[in-house]
């Protein structure tokens, strides 16, 4: 390798880790902008109510400031993509993440529930993901979507919602 070789390279990579700095960095700054609309991240109840359907399992696919499908929350672990099993209680939903904390959306909470092709930069053919609308104590309306492994369940979930 001559030393011209060795330069470029090595220019590559200290561009390469400065936009990846600056990725980060920016990802940390949308989370403090977003801290205050967010407010405190609702838990999970210590007595859970009957269960109702579930678990489904499937990919968090993430929760965005509704109405803007890609406004992503960076708030805590709400931005990561995870596994995740989904359960619909008798008074709201779990969705017990394998890389972040659970979440609880109560039903008193919980505006919308629909079908929808894209939410926090995924897009899937026709409406393959379940996305919850629903408000956060501070009044912020977020839209929080699940992609199945089994496509069917959603209309399950959606008809439990209903009743």
């Amino acid at each position: 390798m001559s030393v011209s070789d060795f330069a470029t390279l090595l220019l590559v990579l200290v561009v390469l880790a400065v936009l990846f700095s600056l990725m980060a960095l920016g990802w940390r700054r949308r989370g403090q902008r977003q801290a205050a609309a967010v407010g405190e991240i609702p838990t999970t109840p210590e007595q859970l109510s009957e269960l109702v359907f579930g678990p489904v399992s499937g990919v968090y696919v993430g929760s965005t400031v509704a109405p803007h499908w890609q406004d992503r929350v960076a708030v805590g672990d709400w931005g990561y993509r995870a596994t995740v099993n989904l359960s619909r209680y008798a008074d709201g939903y779990l969705m017990e993440r394998g890389r972040g904390n659970p979440m609880w959306i109560a039903d008193e909470h919980i505006v919308e529930v629909r079908r929808a092709s894209k939410l926090a930069g995924k897009v899937m053919p026709g409406d393959g993901l379940l996305v919850l609308r629903w408000e956060l104590p501070t009044g912020t309306v977020v839209d929080t979507g699940f992609r199945a492994d089994d496509k069917t369940t959603y209309r399950k979930l959606m008809d439990v919602r209903e009743s």
